[in-house]
């Protein structure tokens, strides 16, 4: 299997992940940033794109379970799901943010059957929020057995590790904030200093940039 150091090198070489401290990016949520990931670069890149789904593909086969279904968060995460399902030639269904206002007024989109155990794939994961909501529906809404959030790469923050715990969630990233510093440091991209600097972001994201 693809390891975390090989697909954290494919985000940085394509540019997927940038990294800058003066300026820092500033997130949706407002937070001040080192880092950005963007995975959907990945999928105009078919060679990094298929190393990735391999990846995701044979960490799923190393869980404890065989899954009936795979899940993908909305709207992140459905390319990469459908794309696991496929390979693994198992059904495939998404999850919305939250219910559609009309029709069946339902968060699950695709043909779930209750008590599948299912797999569920995202392409980031920060505070983990979006994960654990989706993972909460497919139990709630879907009667599924599910527990397992497969991500491409995680900030690796404190508040997600807590929510999960809390959730019953148990998280399986590939490549880590850790190891994409260890990356960049490795090529030169910054400095151990700035390194040092920026490893300090996933501790306390909120005030890293005060």
């Amino acid at each position: 299997m693809p390891n975390g150091k090989r697909i954290a090198e494919l985000l940085v070489d394509i540019g997927a992940v940038k990294l800058s401290i003066d300026p820092p990016f500033t997130w949706t949520s407002g937070i001040k940033s080192p880092i950005y990931c963007d995975n959907r670069m990945i999928y105009s890149h078919p060679e990094a794109r298929n190393i990735v789904v391999d990846a995701l593909v044979s960490r799923i086969k190393s869980l404890h379970i065989e899954p009936d279904c795979i899940a993908g968060t909305a709207m992140s995460a459905i390319g990469w799901a459908a794309l696991v399902a496929d390979r693994m030639d198992l059904p495939f269904i998404y999850v919305r943010s939250k219910a559609k206002e009309h029709g069946a007024k339902k968060r699950i989109e695709g043909d779930l059957k209750p008590g599948w155990d299912v797999v569920v794939v995202e392409d980031l994961i920060s505070t983990g929020g979006s994960a654990i909501s989706t993972i909460e529906a497919l139990r709630e809404e879907g009667a599924a057995h599910t527990s397992d959030v497969v991500a491409i790469f995680t900030y690796e923050m404190l508040i997600a590790t807590e929510k999960a715990q809390e959730a019953n969630v148990n998280f399986h990233p590939i490549a880590t904030f850790g190891t994409l510093l260890d990356v960049a440091l490795e090529q030169g991209r910054l400095g151990s200093e700035e390194i040092a600097n920026i490893a300090t972001f996933a501790q306390n994201p909120k005030e890293w940039a005060n």
